[in-house]
């Protein structure tokens, strides 16, 4: 194994929101039919198949709330997936893109300033395995650079 691991979205987790756990908005997750393309699943970490359906909610992937928590849309199969496996291979999601919001956070769950940065698909795992050098980064977001919108979590191995 690698220096590194991507982690999706629990299971335990994506099941809730499956059965119609509120989001955390405290709303139903919506419901919709992919088009095939642009609808990552933050679960399996692969994009919902055309004409499958997915869910829409509001996701805080934070366990408390607190200044730093952000809050946005995220993308799940509606129907039961398999999460992927946590390794240092990239998922299939991010290699999908082009460029990804790479960010630190700390222990404390909240932003450590200047590890904010807009990272090219190929230099990823590089960046990653960098940030999580430091003694003051406890795990990774990557988001879409694009919309900001949470994917996966980034953690030492």
């Amino acid at each position: 194994m690698g220096l590194i691991r991507f982690v999706a979205m629990d299971s335990d987790v994506a099941r809730a929101y499956r059965n119609g756990v509120p989001d955390a908005y405290g709303r139903r997750p919506e419901r919709r039919i992919s088009t095939g393309s642009g609808v990552p699943c933050r679960h399996c970490l692969r994009t919902v198949p055309e004409g499958k359906p997915y869910l829409i909610l509001a996701y805080r992937p934070f366990p408390d709330l607190q200044p730093y928590a952000e809050t946005g849309p995220v993308f799940l199969c509606a129907e039961a997936c398999e999460r992927v496996q946590e390794s240092d291979v990239m998922p299939d999601l991010l290699r999908a893109g082009t460029q990804w919001l790479l960010r630190g956070y700390g222990d404390d769950d909240r932003i450590v300033y200047g590890t904010g940065d807009v990272v090219p698909q190929q230099h990823i795992c590089t960046r990653a395995h960098e940030l999580l050098q430091r003694d003051d980064i406890a795990y990774l977001h990557v988001r879409s650079a694009k919309y900001n919108c949470y994917q996966a979590r980034i953690e030492r191995a």
